[in-house]
C-alpha cells in the first residue's frame, strides 16, 4: 500500500517540466539528504516515487525524503555544474563526495607574472595550475624540492614581482640554485620558461624536460660555461631519478586517468590512478559513505568534482559503464574544460581492462584497511562505554580544556571524536569572558555553557548533541559542570580525565569513582590521544590569541598607526621583529606608510632599545650600597 508521503510526493513530481534542472531531496528536518541532475526533471525526480524496484541504497535514501526543492536550468551541462556547487555546499548523506580529497596534497603554480610554486591542501578556482594528488606530504615536498632545485624556482615566502627589489638575495642565488626573481635580473618571459619546464616534469612529461635541459646543457659547454653545464648535467641525473620512482605500466606517450569503484561493508572507495608517457604518476583512494548512491548520475557527479579545478587527460577509463546520455554530457564537459576532445572508455578486455582492474584492487585494497580501522575503533568505544557504564556506544565525544597567560588571553579548547576518530572540521575555541582573571572552573562552566545552548538550534556541528563529555580536569572540574549539564541535559554522560605525576591519563572519574584505564590496551592510548589533542588545541587557540594582542599593542602605541596601518605592516613584514629591523626607507616603501609614520616607527623602537640597554646596565653600573 502506498503512504501518503510517496502519494503526495509523487503528485507533486509529475508537475515537474520536462526541462533540465537540479532537484533536492530533503528529509522530516528540512536537511538536504541527496542532490541530483537531470535532462528532465519530471521524468526523473517521478522515477524515485513510482512503483519500480530501487536499489537497497536509493530505497533508504528515499524512504527519508519528505520534500524536494528543484532549480531549473537552461542546458544540461548548466545543470551539472550547479548540481556540484550544491553537494560542495550542502554535503548531503547520500552523495558521493571525495571528503579525503581535502587532506591530500597538492603542488600549486599560481598565476601571474612570476607565479610562486607551493604546496597546498585546498584546491581553488583561482586560475592557478594543480598537480597531484600526492599520497603524503613528504611525497609532495620532495618533488617540490627536486623540480624547483632542477630549474632554479624560488622556493621562499616572498611573492614577485611585489617584493622584487625591496630585499636582499639570498644564499642559493649564489649557489646558482635560485633564479632570483627578488632583483630585477630576470624578465618575466625567461621566468615563465622555467616555470613551463616544472610544469612539463608535474604533468610526467619528464622526457620533454630531460631534452630541453639536454639542450641547454650542451650550449652551456660549447660557450665553455662549464659551472652552468656541470648543473645541468645535475639536475638531468636529479630529473632521471624522480622518474625512475614512477611505476611504467605501459609503452609509448599514453596520458590517461583510471577510476575505479568498490562498495565493500562500511565504506565504499574511488580509486585513481594518473598515467602520464605510460607511467603511473599518482595513486589515490577517496572513502565515501557507504550510503552514498552510485548510480551513472552520481558517477558524473564525482568526475564533475575531481576535474573541477584539473585539466582532463585525452583519456578517462572506468571501470563501469555509463548510461548513454551520461556519458554523452560528461564527454562533451570534460572536453570544454580540456580545450579538446576527451574520451571515455569503458574498457573489457585487454591492457586497459587490466588497468581498470589494478584501480579496483586497489580500492579494494583501501576499502579493507577502512572496515578493518573502523572495526578496531567499534570494539574500542565499546570497551569504553562498558568501562563507564554507558547505555549507547558513544559516536560522538567532546573533550574539553582551559588554556592561559596569567589571567590574560583565557581559552577553552573543545575537540570531537567521531565514530573514533577526530573530526576537526567541529573543533571550536571559546573565548573567555566572565571570570576575573585565571579561574579555571570558571571559563570551563562558560564554555560548556555556551556550547549547550547551540544544541538543537541548526548551528553547524554545534548543533549535534554530544554522547559523552570528558574534561581535562579532575573531580572538581566534573562537580561544577554537573550542574550545568543537569539543567538542560542531565542524560549526557561527563567525566575528568586524571593525570598522573608523568603527565599522562591515569584514569576517569565521575565526580565520586575512579575508573582506571591504565591496563586498557585500546582505550588508555585512545583516551590519552584525546587529553593530548585537547591539550594543544586549547594552547595554540590561547598563544594565537595572546601573539595577537601583543602584535597589536606595540604597533598601535605609536601615535598615527592604527588597527588598519597596523595590519598592513604585519603582513608586509610578518612579525615585530622585522619592523623594527627595517630602516625607515623600507617602512615608507609599504603602501599606506608615509614617510612621517616610517620616522616615527623608527623612534618608537629606538627608543624602546635604548630604555631596555638602560635597564640592563643599571644593577653593574650603579653603586650598590655596602656596609662599612
Amino acid at each position: 500500500m502506498v503512504s501518503q508521503r510517496i502519494k503526495a510526493l509523487r503528485t507533486k513530481a509529475s508537475g515537474l517540466p520536462m526541462r533540465p534542472g537540479v532537484y533536492l531531496m530533503r528529509d522530516k528536518n528540512g536537511t538536504v539528504i541527496y542532490v541530483g541532475k537531470s535532462r528532465k526533471l519530471k521524468n526523473r525526480v517521478s522515477s524515485y516515487f513510482v512503483d519500480t524496484k530501487h536499489t537497497v541504497k536509493t530505497a533508504r535514501m528515499v524512504s527519508l525524503v519528505v520534500d524536494f526543492d528543484y532549480i531549473l536550468c537552461d542546458t544540461e551541462m548548466e545543470a551539472l555544474t550547479l548540481e556540484n556547487t550544491l553537494i560542495k555546499e550542502y554535503s548531503p548523506r547520500y552523495n558521493i563526495k571525495l571528503k579525503d580529497a581535502k587532506s591530500y596534497p597538492y603542488i600549486k603554480i599560481n598565476a601571474g607574472d612570476f607565479p610562486k610554486v607551493e604546496v597546498t591542501r585546498t584546491r581553488k578556482s583561482d586560475g592557478a595550475a594543480y598537480f597531484g594528488p600526492y599520497r603524503s606530504a613528504s611525497m609532495a615536498y620532495e618533488a617540490l624540492e627536486v623540480v624547483c632545485g632542477i630549474f632554479a624556482l624560488p622556493t621562499c615566502k616572498y611573492r614577485f614581482p611585489k617584493d622584487t627589489g625591496k630585499i636582499r638575495p639570498c644564499l642559493y642565488r649564489q649557489m646558482g640554485r635560485c633564479c632570483a626573481p627578488c632583483v630585477p635580473d630576470i624578465t618575466k618571459e625567461a621566468y615563465r620558461d622555467l616555470i613551463s619546464s616544472a610544469k612539463r616534469v608535474f604533468e610526467g612529461k619528464t622526457k620533454e624536460a630531460e631534452g630541453e635541459l639536454t639542450r641547454r646543457m650542451y650550449d652551456a659547454a660549447d660557450k665553455e660555461r662549464f659551472e652552468l653545464a656541470a648543473h645541468y648535467r645535475n639536475s638531468i641525473t636529479a630529473l632521471r631519478q624522480l622518474s625512475e620512482k614512477q611505476k611504467v605500466v605501459s609503452d609509448g606517450k599514453d596520458e590517461r586517468d583510471v577510476f575505479a569503484l568498490w562498495e565493500g561493508d562500511g565504506a565504499g572507495v574511488l580509486a585513481v590512478l594518473q598515467i602520464r608517457e605510460g607511467k603511473l604518476l599518482y595513486k589515490n583512494e577517496y572513502t565515501f559513505d557507504h550510503s552514498a548512491l552510485t548510480d551513472s548520475e552520481d558517477l558524473c557527479a564525482l568526475l564533475t568534482e575531481y576535474y573541477t579545478d584539473a585539466i582532463p587527460p585525452k583519456e578517462i577509463l572506468l571501470d563501469r559503464p555509463l548510461e548513454e546520455e551520461a556519458l554523452s554530457l560528461m564527454s562533451d564537459f570534460l572536453s570544454q574544460k580540456a580545450g579538446r576532445r576527451v574520451y571515455i572508455r569503458y574498457p573489457q578486455r585487454g591492457p586497459l581492462k587490466q588497468l581498470c582492474d589494478m584501480a579496483k584492487d586497489n580500492a579494494r585494497q583501501k576499502a579493507e584497511t577502512v572496515r578493518e580501522k573502523d572495526d578496531k575503533a567499534e570494539r574500542t568505544l565499546a570497551r569504553l562505554a562498558s568501562l563507564l557504564g554507558l547505555e549507547v556506544l558513544p559516536a560522538r565525544i567532546e573533550a574539553y580544556d582551559i588554556s592561559n597567560f596569567g589571567d590574560e588571553a583565557i581559552t577553552c579548547g573543545m575537540v570531537v571524536y567521531e565514530n573514533g576518530a577526530p573530526k576537526k572540521s567541529d573543533y571550536r575555541t571559546f573565548k573567555i569572558r566572565t571570570t576575573d582573571g585565571a579561574d579555571d572552573y570558571g571559563a570551563m562552566k562558560e564554555a560548556i555553557s555556551r556550547r549547550l545552548s547551540h544544541i538543537g538550534d541548526g548551528t553547524a556541528s554545534l548543533s549535534e548533541k554530544p554522547d559523552l563529555i570528558l574534561l581535562d580536569g579532575g573531580v572538581g572540574h566534573v562537580h561544577t559542570i554537573r550542574p550545568v549539564l543537569e539543567e538542560k541535559y542531565p542524560d549526557i554522560p561527563l567525566f575528568g580525565m586524571v593525570k598522573d605525576e608523568y603527565h599522562k591519563t591515569r584514569c576517569l572519574t565521575d565526580g565520586e569513582y575512579e575508573i582506571s584505564i591504565a591496563n586498557e590496551k585500546a582505550v588508555f592510548p585512545f583516551i590519552f590521544g584525546i587529553q593530548e589533542e585537547v591539550h594543544r588545541t586549547a594552547i595554540r587557540a590561547m598563544k594565537k590569541r595572546k601573539t595577537r594582542s601583543l602584535k597589536k599593542s606595540t604597533l598601535e602605541q605609536i601615535q598615527g598607526i592604527g588597527t588598519a596601518k597596523a595590519r598592513i605592516l604585519l603582513k608586509r613584514f610578518g612579525s615585530i621583529s622585522a619592523i623594527k629591523e627595517a630602516d625607515a626607507e623600507t617602512l615608507a616603501a609599504v603602501k599606506g606608510i608615509t614617510q612621517t609614520d616610517a620616522l616615527k616607527i623608527r623612534k618608537f623602537y629606538q627608543e624602546q632599545e635604548e630604555k631596555s640597554a638602560k635597564i640592563i646596565k643599571t644593577p653593574t653600573d650603579t653603586p650598590q650600597n655596602t656596609e662599612e
